[in-house]
Parts: structure tokens; C-alpha cells; sequence
């Protein structure tokens, strides 16, 4: 059962839902794109004074946003029992289910190093020279199939005309297709938004402070994801410290330790902590599609993406898993 303190959360939110458009007082936009869903506000971040050693972590949901941000959090402290708290420590700023200035003071209050979340893609967020931008992304049908899973975790119906409970006629996928990349739309998680985030990533690579992962490598390799996170922070360790933080951020941790690392854990934000941790693995899509369906989502992915693109958004670095 939901908590009372989550519960008054999401009804908060739902009034605010009806404001005009500038009532959070956050209007200073120059040159970025406006992301405004019923759970997102992309013009929050400009409430957040930003610091040359911010880290922000910024992916499309279900790509592995919070496995990057315990794996900041343990290398922040170097210490494999520390409590990452994602959801207070590493607020995700996008999100209007907080007032903006409450987050903002407490982000301002904070004296050690940062990290923040973001599901905007970033020509929606602002470009610091010096904070470390981190995106993270994962095959767009493995997220899709995670979202599925993770909308009937939480308690909210914002999004059940999207994800129905009983699919019969396919109205999910479709959806997933024919979404546009802002808006209702945008926080859906539609393939046009996980496509936007990454071309506006991609767009942004060759600076030295925006680095982008992808899921897949971290599964294949998390000592040397974890060794690279290290040289984007300026951060070191002993190699026995890294050896056990490593462990530490591995799935079968973290879901056997949910109520430690999922976000809000114990709040009752969803229905089962652990159930947020589902199987960690790709591929969880095939066998589960129409061929007309597959055939579909081809067609949009050759039509925005190259190929190289499409491979690498797809598996990563090293290419299909065998």
C-alpha cells in the first residue's frame, strides 16, 4: 500500500497539472528547447545554479539511469556501503511532483560534490562548460519493454490509455511508435523521444564534458564502465576499492538490496521496490513483437538513423550480443 507521504505527492501533482504555463516562475529558456509533460518541466533547470564539478546524468527512462547514478554515488565516496538516496541526493530536476524552489534550496544547501538527473534529452538543458554531462542509453525496444513493466509499478494513470492492462489489441506498441518526442507524448517514453535524445546527445560528443554510454556495454563490462566514470570525475581508487565497488553496483546486488537503491524505496512512490530492478538483461523484446509490428519500428529506425547510428543505439560499442 501506497504511503501517506507518497500518496499526497501524486495528488499535489495533479492540480499543478492545470497551471498555465509559466506558474512555476521558471521562464529563462534562451536557446533551449521546452520539454513540458504532465510529469516533467524541463524550464525547472533554470532554478539549478550549476557548478564546474556537477556530474548530470541524462537518459531516456529505463536505460539505466539509476545503475549510472549508484555507480557516481560509489565512486563519490569510495565506499561500497554508502546509501546512494538517488532520489534526495542525485534529485531528478525534471520532475514536478516537488515545488522547484524546495529542490533548488536543497541542491544549493548541498557542500559536496553533485549529481543530478535528467530525462530531458539536452537541447533542452543548459550547457555548462566545465559540468560533466553523462547520457546513457539502451536498445529502444529493451526500454520500451522495461516501461511496460515499470508504469504498472507505480500508482499513477496518467499513462494507462498508453499501457493498458490487458493489451489485446496491441494499443502499447503503437503508441510507442506513433509518439512525438515532448510533451504527454515525450513522457511517455515514445520512440521519437529516445531517438531526439540521442541525436541531441550525439550532436554534443565532441565536447569534452559530455560522454555517452550504453547499457549494453555496462552489462558486458562494468570494470571498465566504472574505470571510465572514473576518468571523466578526475576520481581514483585502490584497485581493491574499485574491485568492491564494482560488486556493489552489479544487478543481483542491487535488487537484493532494493530498499537501498531503488528510488524513493520505502516510500510506497511504487508498488514494489524490488520489481523496479526486473531482470537487468536485453534482449527481453524478441518473441514478444508481430512481424508487421517489427517491421514497423525497422522502418522509423532506418528512416532518423543511419545505420552506424542504429547499431550503435541499438547494442552499443560492441556490437549484437551472441
Amino acid at each position: 500500500m501506497m504511503s501517506g507521504d507518497a500518496l499526497s505527492l501524486l495528488l499535489a501533482l495533479v492540480p499543478r497539472l492545470l497551471r498555465p504555463p509559466h506558474s512555476n516562475g521558471v521562464t529563462n529558456m534562451t536557446g533551449r528547447k521546452l520539454y513540458l509533460g504532465p510529469l516533467t518541466d524541463n524550464r525547472r533547470w533554470d532554478m539549478v545554479n550549476l557548478r564546474p564539478d556537477d556530474v548530470i546524468v541524462v537518459t531516456p527512462p529505463k536505460c539505466g539511469t539509476t545503475w549510472m547514478q549508484t555507480i557516481v554515488a560509489l565512486l563519490f565516496s569510495g565506499d561500497p556501503e554508502v546509501e546512494p538516496e538517488v532520489s534526495v541526493k542525485m534529485p531528478w530536476v525534471d520532475i514536478r511532483l516537488r515545488e522547484m524552489p524546495a529542490v533548488a534550496e536543497r541542491l544549493e544547501a548541498m557542500t559536496q560534490r553533485r549529481c543530478l538527473k535528467s530525462h530531458t534529452p539536452m537541447d533542452g538543458l543548459p550547457l555548462d562548460d566545465h559540468a560533466q554531462y553523462i547520457c546513457v542509453f539502451r536498445h529502444p525496444l529493451d526500454a520500451h519493454f522495461s516501461c511496460r513493466k515499470h508504469f504498472k509499478n507505480i500508482p499513477i494513470s496518467f499513462f494507462d490509455n498508453w499501457y493498458p492492462e490487458d493489451d489485446v489489441e496491441g494499443v502499447t506498441f503503437r503508441r510507442f511508435l506513433d509518439g512525438g518526442a515532448e510533451g504527454f507524448d515525450g513522457d511517455g517514453m515514445p520512440l521519437a523521444h529516445i531517438i531526439q535524445h540521442y541525436k541531441a546527445a550525439t550532436a554534443l560528443a565532441d565536447r569534452p564534458n559530455v560522454a555517452l554510454f550504453h547499457y549494453a556495454d555496462m552489462t558486458r563490462n562494468l570494470p571498465g564502465t566504472f574505470a571510465e566514470v572514473a576518468a571523466l570525475l578526475d576520481i581514483k581508487h585502490p584497485d581493491t576499492v574499485m574491485d568492491q565497488l564494482v560488486q556493489t553496483a552489479r544487478f543481483d546486488n542491487m535488487r537484493a538490496h532494493a530498499g537501498r537503491y531503488a528510488p524513493g524505496a520505502g516510500t510506497g512512490f511504487m508498488k514494489s521496490d524490488t520489481a523496479f530492478f526486473d531482470s537487468g538483461t536485453s534482449g527481453k523484446w524478441i518473441g514478444e513483437l508481430t512481424n508487421k509490428e517489427l517491421n514497423a519500428y525497422d522502418a522509423l529506425m532506418d528512416t532518423y538513423l543511419t545505420p552506424q547510428e542504429r547499431a550503435w543505439l541499438e547494442y552499443g560499442a560492441a556490437g549484437p550480443l551472441d
